[in-house]
C-alpha cells in the first residue's frame, strides 16, 4: 500500500520530491515565530502627534488646553476617511492618561509611549479606554451600558476614555439616551467621538462637544512621507511613481498606504530575484492604476491645440492599446488644461510634476489666452460626462476629443464681433475658403505698467436676506440648492423669518433635511442661521397655497358661464383637468381639449 501522506518541501533545494519540479526558494512565516505581516497602514499608524501629518493647527489646539488645564468633556473629530479621525482619539487617550517613565507624570501633548497606560493603549488592551464600534452598536441598549458604567472611577488610568466610532450610526434613540450624560459627565470621564458624516449628527450633541474639523492632506505632503516609509521599508521608488500614488489617495493617509503596498506588491525585484528590494516604478504604478502616461498627455494635448486630427486619434489608439480607460484620457487632459490655467493666473504649478511638465506648462500657458483655455475646459468636461454614460466609451472619447480640436479653431465671439464692426458697409460675404481659413492668433495680452497702482478689488454685494418663503426658496434654487428647496416648499410652514433667523413647523413631521439647510443658508449668506421649531400661528406651506390656488381657479372655471352651458347640455360629461392649461395669473382659461365623456 503507497504512503498517502504530503511529502515535505525541501526550501533549501527548491524541489518537489516526487513530481521533478525546480520551484524558487520562498521564505514562508513560521508559525512560532508569530510575525504575521502588517500592512502599511496599521504599521505606520501614528503613535505621537508629531506623527500625525497635516493637522497642525489641532494639535496647536490640544497642546494649549493640556498645558492651561482647560480640557473638554467631549471631543468630535470629523473629516474624509483616512486622515486621523480614530487615530487622534487614541492619541488624545494617551496624552490625558500618560504617567511618564517615572510614573510621575501628567497629561501631555507629547505620550512617552513606554508607561503602562501608553502601552495598553497602544496594543488596545487598556481596561479603562474603551473603544466601541457604532455601525454595529446603534441602539438605546449599547447607550444604556455606558450611562450605567461611567458611575464608576478609572480602574487604573487618570481618565475613563469611551472612543465612540463612526458615530454618525447611532439612532436618534440611542443619542437621545446619551446627552444627559455627555452634558454633564462624571470628572474623571472623557467621550470621543469620530465620524466621516457629521451632518447627520444631531445638533443638541455637536453644541456639546469640541469639535475639530481634520483636514485634507495635500499630495506634496503626501508624496514626502511616503517617501520616508519607503526608506524605512528598505524600497527604492521613483518620486513620479509615489506622486501617482499620492494623487490617487485625494488626501486619505490610509487610501494611499493602501495603494503604496499594493505598488509594493506591483513592483519588480532588484538584482538577485531572491534578495533584491522591491522597485516602485512609474510605469507599473501608470500600470496599476489605469493611468495614461503624461508624456503621451503632452503630446495628445500638442496634436489637439494644434488642429492635427490624425495623430491626435492614433495617439488615442495607442492609449487604448494599452488598456488606458477613455475616461481616464478625458480626465488627463482635464488635469493638462487645469495646470494650464493655474500657471497663467497665478503662476502656479503642482511640485509633483516633473521639469518636463512644468515646461511645457510654461510654454503652453504663454501661448493661450483664457477665453481658449475655458472654452476647451467645459468642451471636455462635456466630454467627461457624455463617455461615462455612453454605450460606447471609446467611440465617445473620439467625438468629444474631434469636437474640442475643431471647437478650438473657431474664433470666440468677441473677434466675431470685432470683424462685423471692422467690415465695410454693403460688403459681400467672405468666401468659404476664408470662412473655412483659421483666424488669426489672438494678441497678447497687455500687462498693466510697472508703476501702476493696483487695483482695489471690488467687494461682492452681499447677499439680499430672504424675507419670505417664496424669496427663501429662489434663493436656494438660484445657488443649485434644489432638493433642499423641494423638501422647504412641502414641509415647512413659517412663524417666523428675520435676519440670519428662521422659525418654523413641519407640515409632514419629517424635518431631517433641516441641518442641510442651515449650512446651505451659512454658504449663501456667509452667515450662520438659527433653524428651529417653534410654537404658534403658521403660515401654510408653498405648496399648500399652490394647492388652495389650483383649487380657486378650478372652482372659477367649474362657474364660467359656457362650462355651466356645457354641462347642462352633455349632463355625463367630465372635464380632464390633466389635459387643462391654469393660468397662474388667474385669466379665464378653458380647458383646451374635448370634455371626457
Amino acid at each position: 500500500m503507497d504512503d498517502s501522506r504530503p511529502q515535505d518541501i525541501d526550501n533549501d533545494a527548491g524541489e518537489m520530491p516526487g513530481l521533478g519540479l525546480d520551484l524558487p526558494a520562498v521564505a514562508v512565516p513560521s508559525a512560532a515565530s508569530g510575525q504575521a505581516y502588517r500592512v502599511l497602514a496599521r504599521k505606520y499608524r501614528p503613535q505621537t502627534f508629531a506623527e500625525l501629518i497635516g493637522q497642525d493647527a489641532m494639535v496647536q489646539t490640544l497642546g494649549n488646553a493640556i498645558r492651561r488645564e482647560r480640557l473638554a468633556h467631549a471631543f468630535l473629530m470629523t473629516g474624509v476617511r483616512g486622515v486621523g479621525k480614530t487615530s487622534t482619539a487614541r492619541l488624545i487617550a494617551k496624552a490625558l492618561n500618560c504617567i511618564g517613565p517615572d510614573g510621575q507624570g501628567g497629561p501631555t501633548i507629547a505620550p512617552c509611549g513606554v508607561c503602562e497606560p501608553c502601552v495598553a493603549i497602544a496594543e488596545g488592551r487598556h481596561i479603562d479606554v474603551i473603544e466601541m464600534d457604532a455601525a454595529s452598536h446603534t441602539g438605546i441598549d449599547d447607550v444604556r451600558e455606558i450611562t450605567e458604567a461611567v458611575r464608576y472611577a478609572a480602574v487604573s488610568a487618570r481618565y475613563k476614555m469611551y472612543i465612540i466610532d463612526e458615530a454618525h450610526m447611532l439612532s436618534k434613540q440611542a443619542w437621545n439616551g446619551l446627552l444627559k450624560t455627555l452634558e454633564e459627565p462624571p470628572p474623571h470621564v472623557k467621550f470621543l467621538f469620530a465620524t466621516t458624516e457629521v451632518n447627520k449628527v444631531p445638533i443638541t450633541v455637536l453644541s456639546r462637544c469640541q469639535r475639530f474639523d481634520l483636514k485634507r492632506i495635500p499630495s506634496e505632503l503626501l508624496a514626502s512621507h511616503f517617501a520616508e516609509i519607503c526608506v524605512k521599508e528598505a524600497i527604492t521608488a521613483e518620486p513620479d511613481a509615489l506622486a501617482m500614488i499620492a494623487d490617487a489617495a485625494e488626501g486619505s493617509v490610509r487610501d494611499g498606504l493602501s495603494i503604496l503596498d499594493q505598488a509594493i506588491a506591483h513592483a519588480d525585484l532588484g538584482g538577485d530575484a531572491s534578495k533584491g528590494a522591491p522597485q516602485v516604478r512609474a510605469e507599473q504604478v501608470r500600470a496599476m492604476l489605469g493611468l495614461s502616461d503624461r508624456g503621451a498627455m503632452r503630446r495628445l494635448f500638442a496634436h489637439l491645440i494644434a488642429g492635427d486630427a490624425d495623430a491626435m486619434l492614433a495617439d488615442l489608439d495607442a492609449q487604448h492599446s494599452l488598456g488606458v480607460d477613455p475616461v481616464a484620457v478625458m480626465r488627463g487632459l482635464l488635469a493638462m488644461v487645469h495646470a494650464i490655467t493655474l500657471q497663467k493666473s497665478a503662476g502656479r504649478v503642482r511640485t509633483v510634476h516633473g521639469e518636463e511638465d512644468r515646461a511645457a506648462l510654461a510654454d503652453w500657458a504663454g501661448k493661450l489666452g483664457h477665453a481658449s483655455l475655458h472654452r476647451l475646459w467645459q468642451l471636455l468636461l462635456k466630454g467627461h460626462d457624455e463617455i461615462e454614460s455612453a454605450p460606447v466609451p471609446r467611440e465617445a472619447c473620439e467625438m468629444a476629443l474631434l469636437r474640442a480640436l475643431y471647437a478650438a479653431t473657431m474664433p470666440d465671439p468677441g473677434t466675431l464681433a470685432r470683424r462685423l464692426g471692422d467690415a465695410p458697409a454693403g460688403g459681400t460675404a467672405p468666401s468659404p475658403s476664408e470662412a473655412a481659413a483659421p483666424p488669426p492668433p489672438p494678441p497678447a495680452e497687455e500687462s498693466p505698467p510697472w508703476n501702476a497702482a493696483p487695483a482695489e478689488p471690488v467687494a461682492p454685494p452681499p447677499p439680499a436676506t430672504p424675507r419670505t418663503m417664496a424669496d427663501l426658496v429662489d434663493m436656494l434654487d438660484n445657488a443649485n440648492k434644489w432638493l433642499i428647496a423641494a423638501q422647504v416648499k412641502s414641509d415647512m410652514r413659517l412663524i417666523e423669518l428675520g435676519e440670519d433667523r428662521l422659525v418654523y413647523q413641519s407640515a409632514t413631521g419629517r424635518d431631517d433635511y433641516v441641518p442641510l439647510l442651515r449650512e446651505a443658508l451659512a454658504s449663501i449668506t456667509g452667515r450662520r442661521w438659527e433653524v428651529e421649531r417653534g410654537e404658534g400661528e403658521a403660515q401654510p406651506t408653498l405648496a399648500e397655497l399652490e394647492q388652495q390656488a389650483e383649487a380657486a381657479m378650478r372652482d372659477e372655471i367649474l362657474n364660467h358661464p359656457l362650462v355651466k352651458a356645457t354641462q347642462a347640455a352633455f349632463p355625463d360629461a367630465e372635464i380632464d383637468w390633466t389635459a387643462a392649461e391654469i393660468s397662474p395669473h388667474g385669466d379665464e382659461t378653458l380647458p383646451t381639449r374635448s370634455a371626457k365623456a
